[in-house]
């Protein structure tokens, strides 16, 4: 299940200068033209991507160089990006062809294991850290403003959506709730301009 609040943007060509610049442009962006939580986000890539690792090899599953080129390259940015963005990304960084059915074969498996998300309003998907549990609901906070995409999760919120799904006799296909607006960062640094002016 999606609900999706308001409209978003999708991905541009900052995203493909993040990418391959290897920096996380996360939420608020400084006059320096640096980002407030970019070393936190490079910072969880690496275990995550060992974590990653290791439940493939749990699971008797095999994270191949093309998918974890895909994951790699989902952890580069916090904006969410489509298979023909990744495609493009990984063409530059290996200079040869790498074609959108291959990417979209290893989004499916990425996907199966839980390594990321399909954000549906936007077709297009976010690296996750966590583990979540069989039909745990999550909740993606997308801002308008800067593109970023924060994951939250609520087990109130879960449960008030399972009774009424319950009473509606529905079966989810998927529990997944997009909420479009503006980031924490933005709105502060809205205001300091703001004040800025005054």
């Amino acid at each position: 299940m999606t609900a999706a609040a308001g409209n978003g943007h999708g991905t541009d060509s900052d995203t493909m200068h993040e990418i391959e610049a290897g920096h996380d442009h996360h939420h608020h962006h400084g006059e320096d033209g640096d980002c407030a939580h970019a070393a936190a986000r490079l910072k969880e890539a690496p275990a995550a991507l060992d974590a990653a690792e290791a439940a493939c090899r749990t699971r008797g599953q095999r994270l191949t160089p093309i998918r974890r080129a895909v994951l790699e390259t989902l952890y580069a940015t916090h904006r969410p990006l489509g298979a023909y963005d990744l495609a493009e990304a990984l063409t530059r960084q290996d200079e040869r062809r790498v074609a959108p059915i291959t990417i979209y074969r290893a989004l499916d498996f990425l996907l199966e294991q839980g390594f990321v998300h399909k954000l549906e309003t936007k077709n297009a998907f976010v690296a996750c850290p966590h583990h979540h549990e069989p039909g745990e609901l999550v909740v993606f906070l997308i801002c308008e403003t800067c593109g970023g995409v924060d994951e939250a999760s609520s087990p109130e919120v879960g449960a008030a959506l399972r009774r009424v799904l319950t009473g509606a006799a529905f079966k989810p296909r998927a529990q997944v709730v997009e909420i479009a607006g503006t980031c924490a960062h933005c709105r502060a640094g809205a205001k300091g301009e703001s004040q800025a002016l005054t």
